[in-house]
């Protein structure tokens, strides 16, 4: 497939603290491509990178085949950025704002109206309400629209969904999958892993640097231990039983249960069970689990951190 994007050995630097770390990846045609990872990972400057706001410290990238230094002025115009913060004019309406980025890009909301109108129609009983009054929800919409306006062919969307409501952010993945079922590709990053299941393919990103790429479900093979879920009535008591344990690899939190792995590899749900009930857990409940995106994620951490998980 056409590749769209190209990053080839990016770092960046801000005085002492390095940003980013030798960068490689390539994004094809028509791709929804997810970047995952914590604040501080590095997504938001690999963006600004990527849609000419800073300039690489070491290495190159191309998006459209056009040098995101050399090119930058063509390349402005055959993209779309909805920045992590709402940067739109608070004190413009909404219609205001999306006529004044149509008018940036040298077009009309006319021309390009059939590609916003699905998400533009909500707003449109609004669009004479300034945009700093708006839900959050409302100017994350009114954010996409004025990146669409002018009809780009990759669309980069930073973080678009923190701080929203989960109805919101329902809606907003939903118009994503919409947009790239019309061919559009799609870079966005996020630090929820629930979103990370809905891309094409994702990049793990922590401290800089990438710890795997891969579909979804490639990703989780990466987790190379048994996994299991363990529930019961005493959870403090029992997660401090099981990371006491001298075979305990890792204990974390999630939901109303705890995910565990052992250092054993050939260790059984039943042998934890009765470990367990030994130490006075009568209604413990022990089933062994296919590990998640985000237990790949901890597990992928955790290596790269040097702590002990093979």
């Amino acid at each position: 497939m056409k590749e769209v994007v190209r990053v080839a050995g990016v770092g960046k630097r801000f005085g002492a603290v390095q940003a980013l770390r030798e960068m490689t990846l390539s994004v094809c045609e028509g791709e929804l491509f997810g970047f995952i990872g914590a604040d501080g990972a590095g997504k938001t400057t690999l963006f600004r990178i990527l849609v000419t706001l800073l300039l690489p410290s070491e290495g190159n990238a191309e998006v459209l085949g056009l040098d995101v230094v050399q090119s930058y002025r063509e390349l402005r115009q055959r993209i779309g950025y909805m920045p992590g913060k709402f940067s739109l004019y608070p004190d413009l309406s909404v219609e205001e704002n999306l006529r004044f980025f149509a008018s940036v890009f040298g077009t009309t909301v006319e021309k390009n109206y059939e590609l916003i109108r699905e998400i533009y129609s909500q707003l449109e009983p609004f669009k004479t309400r300034r945009a700093g009054k708006l839900s959050g929800g409302m100017k994350q919409k009114l954010a996409l629209s004025c990146a669409l306006v002018h009809r780009p062919e990759v669309l980069f969307l930073d973080e678009p969904t923190t701080g929203v409501d989960a109805v919101s952010r329902k809606e907003f993945w939903q118009m994503l999958a919409r947009l790239r079922e019309q061919g559009m590709t799609i870079l966005v990053s996020t630090p929820y892993m629930d979103e990370a299941v809905l891309c094409d393919r994702i990049a793990f990103m922590q401290e800089g640097k990438m710890l795997a790429l891969d579909t979804p479900v490639g990703i989780s093979t990466l987790f190379r231990k048994p996994l299991f879920a363990i529930r019961a009535r005493e959870t403090w008591r029992l997660l401090c039983t099981l990371r006491a344990s001298p075979h305990a690899a890792s204990v974390y939190a999630f939901g109303s249960s705890l995910h565990y792995t052992d250092n054993r590899s050939s260790v059984r749900a039943d042998e934890l069970l009765l470990s367990l009930q030994a130490e006075g857990f009568i209604d413990v409940e022990v089933s062994q689990i296919h590990p998640g995106i985000e237990d790949t994620f901890i597990a992928l951490m955790e290596e790269k951190q040097g702590v002990a998980h093979e």
